[in-house]
């Protein structure tokens, strides 16, 4: 009998042309999720008869609720080698194989950065302007040589994007709950306590995992201390930071701005108050959504649909 498989959330509508599918054809019969399934039992009704599911990292999360009202699924693949909206007990107590994947460069990097360059330069509005036939230059940006960047989390991609912000001509300093200062040395950046490394940074970009003790990490309290004129950058994701508070903060100006790739709610709703404040630059979690990616994702969800169905299961989680 031929399994049937789910693909979610590939928005861009390039899951099937961005690897080759056909090793799976007469063994797995396969169907794509454009768009975003929503609730929880929405999930549950789209896909109770398939017994594969491919998830791209958390767009669609699996939490015990879900994961115990699927009764044909036996495998869950996740685009990279983790994903934090998994139930990992549910899954396991069920028997549900979980596999990964590989990934490609730091494209996260680049939004960090891009999302910093719009806030202090305004490419994109001002090509906007151009395009509408507007008024010849109206921004005053800033460079942000000699400007201060703080980094909360200095692992791969932090260390990147440090030295991104070193080439551009910025003094960079870092913080994160387990960071060290030989750690810092290694790196070529300065460390500093969070509370000093808020208050003293020029732009605020954050780089930590998701989890328990991260969560709700930059509080009410932490983005007061910042100055008026700086900028949080946010290509996490969005609970990492009290959202609440920094809607309050950005509406009263008490920070220049804020370059935002994740939210506490994906997608983000078409009313959310993000998207009418004219001093957040918003993108839909581009972070890891480049061609090289996708295609290293889907063509090792294929590679891990073969092992699983030759009884060995590749890049196996948990």
């Amino acid at each position: 009998m031929t399994l049937r498989c789910a693909i979610l959330d590939d928005y861009q509508n390039v899951a099937l042309t961005l690897a080759d599918w056909t090793p799976l054809r007469g063994k797995v019969d396969i169907t794509v999720f454009n768009d975003h399934l929503g609730a929880p039992d929405n999930v549950i009704k789209a896909l109770a008869d398939f017994d594969i599911i491919c998830a791209m990292r958390e767009r669609t999360p699996f939490r015990r609720e879900i994961v115990e009202a699927l009764p044909k699924l036996k495998l869950l693949l996740t685009s990279g080698a983790r994903n934090a909206s998994f139930d990992m007990e549910a899954l396991k107590e069920k028997g549900i194989v979980v596999c990964g994947t590989g990934s490609f460069g730091n494209p996260t990097a680049g939004i960090a950065i891009g999302l910093m360059l719009e806030l202090t330069r305004r490419i994109g509005f001002e090509n906007a302007r151009m395009k509408a036939g507007e008024k010849w230059q109206i921004t005053l940006g800033q460079d942000v040589e000699g400007k201060t960047m703080g980094i909360i989390g200095l692992g791969k991609l932090g260390t990147r994007v440090a030295g991104i912000a070193k080439a551009l001509g910025m003094t960079v300093n870092a913080w994160s709950q387990n960071l060290t200062k030989e750690r810092c040395a290694e790196a070529g950046v300065g460390y500093l306590p969070k509370e000093e490394l808020m208050a003293t940074s020029d732009v605020i970009s954050i780089h930590v995992i998701l989890s328990a003790r991260s969560r709700g990490l930059v509080s009410r309290e932490d983005l007061a201390r910042m100055k008026p004129s700086s900028y949080l950058i946010n290509t996490a994701r969005g609970p990492i930071v009290d959202e609440d508070a920094l809607l309050d903060a950005l509406r009263a100006k008490r920070i220049a701005g804020a370059g935002l790739d994740t939210y506490s709610i994906e997608p983000l709703p078409v009313d959310h108050p993000f998207r009418k404040l004219d001093n957040v630059v918003l993108t839909p979690h581009l972070g890891y959504a480049t061609e090289q990616g996708y295609r290293r994702y889907y063509s090792d969800m294929v590679e891990d649909i073969l092992g699983w169905l030759d009884g060995k299961p590749v890049r196996q989680i948990g």
